[in-house]
């Protein structure tokens, strides 16, 4: 990629968050933008994003990969990584070569080297202080990521934070903590979807994901609403095999008595 095109990019994707900052806007879907367009534009090979819940224990409510998705539950289920160090400090978090900085997590360095990633910068979603969660973004190849990509990183995760605590929202803190519910809800919804469609089509969770992206985005819907759909049967799933593998068919039908 080019510095003008990367720099275009940029810009582009600082609109695409701004864009998605409306009154009805869905949690998960900003936050699968912000993910989709840091690993592609600063060349990373899966990321993730966590959310404090209710209780204080941080969820995975986005991610590009099952493999980021796995590894970041094996942060959580051994209670240390870079993303636990990232959410308790409030600062960036890089870890150049998992191999011989992991050491102080094994756990997780384990889980992350058989997944093939060897390197992540873990970024904090922050605001005045508060730290939300986490966006952490793996790599395949050992090397810390430049300061000047990082700022980057940073830049485009305080715009979904921001999108997240928008002023309305910030004066009740009980409303605050339903819309970080909603977001928790929307991925357990979104999990259980990709599930039937793996099921239906026989495709990987992966292909799944995508499959329901795609078509909320081609219908001008919300992920929640399209994996609601899909949960409770109010959106027909077929399957249509051709040479080049299966392409879905979810047309509308009326909801099921």
């Amino acid at each position: 990629m080019s510095e003008t095109s990367r720099e275009g990019r940029i810009s582009a994707a600082f609109v695409k968050l701004a864009d998605t900052l409306i009154a009805d806007y869905d949690v998960v879907d900003l936050l699968d933008t912000l993910l989709l367009e840091c690993t592609e534009i600063l060349d990373t090979d899966a990321g993730g994003l966590m959310l404090v819940d209710a209780v204080g224990s941080l969820q995975v409510v986005a991610s590009t990969s099952e493999r980021a998705d796995f590894v970041e539950l094996m942060q959580l289920n051994a209670g240390a990584g870079p993303c636990i160090q990232c959410f308790t400090t409030g600062k960036a978090v890089v870890v150049a070569d998992i191999d011989e900085s992991g050491t102080q997590w094994p756990k997780f360095r384990t889980a992350a080297l058989q997944r093939g990633f060897r390197s992540v910068l873990a970024t904090p979603m922050r605001l005045r202080g508060e730290v939300l969660g986490t966006m952490n973004l793996f790599s395949t190849h050992s090397g810390a990521m430049n300061p000047r990509d990082a700022a980057v990183a940073q830049a485009l995760t305080d715009v979904a934070t921001i999108g997240i605590l928008q002023e309305r929202h910030i004066r009740e803190t009980g409303i605050v903590s339903q819309q970080l519910q909603r977001a928790l809800n929307s991925r357990i919804l979104i999990e259980q979807a990709k599930g039937v469609l793996s099921q239906t089509a026989s495709i990987d969770m992966d292909e799944a994901f995508a499959l329901l992206r795609t078509y909320a985005r081609s219908r001008n819907l919300s992920l929640h609403a399209v994996a609601e759909g899909v949960t409770d049967r109010s959106l027909n799933i077929g399957t249509n095999e051709h040479p080049g593998g299966v392409t879905l068919i979810m047309a509308d039908s009326p909801k099921a008595p």
